[in-house]
């Protein structure tokens, strides 16, 4: 047979394109047969609701993973203490011990103080607003842009919603009470309380219990009511003050080391998105459907005395608070940069808020 060059070409092109096509589904294969079993590592004690097992938490993270991958993504978990200590996470995801850590970004503050933005901040913003700065107002990229330098990346996990002020072994009446007040409250808002004379520690959730009841500390601040009736905490402190001032909306951290991040194919690393987004959400409204249970037997059942902060130390928490935050982002480009995005969702994000939720806040339930 005898070929010209232009049928020779076109041929050429044919077979070409039909080698293609046919080695689409062979490549395909490759890529789903391919698994990665990685480790992580948590900063909360085994069994911890919320934190460790049950709807949203790290271990049901992992299994959302594992059943969307198909089990390409197997991920194995280990308590605080199971593996390394409960705040190690992440110089062991830095170093590549491990691959993943989960905790909240606020806990590296003294590593990088704009960590903790990514937490939560005080008389910051909702679920609502913080999420949505996050996946829509730049907050994400900006998280990944602090950490590059440590060879990392990391993602929302899960979220509390608003969190109480805490547990006090006395009543708190006047901002004189905070000078000398030793307290367990980790990331920004123990700087805030420590301005005010406070003596802020950072402890351990497993920690929390005996510190107070053995009058270690004089006041400790975790979660909500459910998740502080559990640990005990009515039996060793009885007055439990709100406004949630300090943690209005705390956001879990899953650290990932950048090169085993993107050693992963494009559409793992979409899954583990996808299931930390859908944490988020999951663990916020388990939060939001137990807390009100354990609120009401707190202080119908266990002799708990629940009240607001004075109006007058929340003013003085608020100053001092305003007055940190521009003297870190004085101090460091880094969280200038962070703090200046924050701060402009927030006051575009308060005007609707502002119409929306607190308006109907307002009318309907009279808050």
């Amino acid at each position: 047979m005898t070929f010209t060059r232009r049928k020779f070409l076109t041929t050429a092109a044919v077979s070409s394109t039909a080698g293609l096509v046919l080695g689409a589904p062979s490549i395909a294969r490759a890529q789903s047969s391919e698994t990665f079993n990685w480790r992580m590592t948590n900063a909360y004690g085994p069994g911890s609701p919320f934190y460790v097992e049950g709807p949203g938490s790290p271990t049901d993270v992992i299994e959302k993973i594992n059943t969307m991958s198909g089990g390409r993504l197997n991920i194995q978990h280990f308590a605080a203490g199971e593996l390394i200590p409960a705040l190690e996470g992440f110089e062991a995801v830095q170093s590549g011990t491990i691959q993943m850590n989960a905790a909240n970004s606020y806990f590296w503050s003294d590593t990088t103080f704009a960590a903790q933005y990514f937490t939560t901040v005080p008389f910051g913003m909702s679920f609502m607003g913080h999420m949505a700065w996050l996946y829509h107002g730049g907050g994400l990229e900006l998280w990944h842009e602090l950490y590059e330098p440590y060879g990392m990346v990391a993602f929302p996990l899960n979220n509390t919603g608003v969190q109480m002020t805490g547990w006090f072994r006395e009543p708190i009446e006047d901002i004189s009470q905070l000078d000398g007040l030793r307290m367990r409250v980790p990331g920004l808002a123990g700087k805030v309380y420590s301005s005010l004379g406070v003596d802020a520690r950072v402890l351990p959730g497993g920690e929390i219990f005996p510190a107070l009841e053995r009058g270690v500390i004089d006041a400790a601040e975790f979660v909500g009511p459910f998740q502080d009736r559990r640990m005990g905490l009515q039996d060793a402190a009885k007055y439990y003050y709100t406004t949630g001032w300090h943690e209005p909306s705390t956001t879990g951290e899953l650290l990932i080391s950048k090169s085993h991040w993107d050693s992963l194919p494009a559409d793992l690393q979409m899954i583990v998105r996808s299931a930390c987004m859908a944490a988020c959400l999951e663990s916020l409204t388990w939060s939001e459907a137990v807390n009100g249970e354990a609120m009401t037997d707190l202080v119908d059942n266990h002799g708990v005395i629940a009240n607001q902060l004075p109006e007058s130390i929340v003013n003085a928490l608020r100053e001092a608070t305003l007055d940190t935050l521009q003297t870190e982002a004085n101090a460091d480009p880094a969280v200038r940069k962070i703090h200046d995005s924050y701060m402009a969702f927030k006051a575009q994000h308060d005007r609707w808020a502002g119409a929306s939720e607190r308006a109907w806040l307002s009318d309907i339930i009279g808050v």
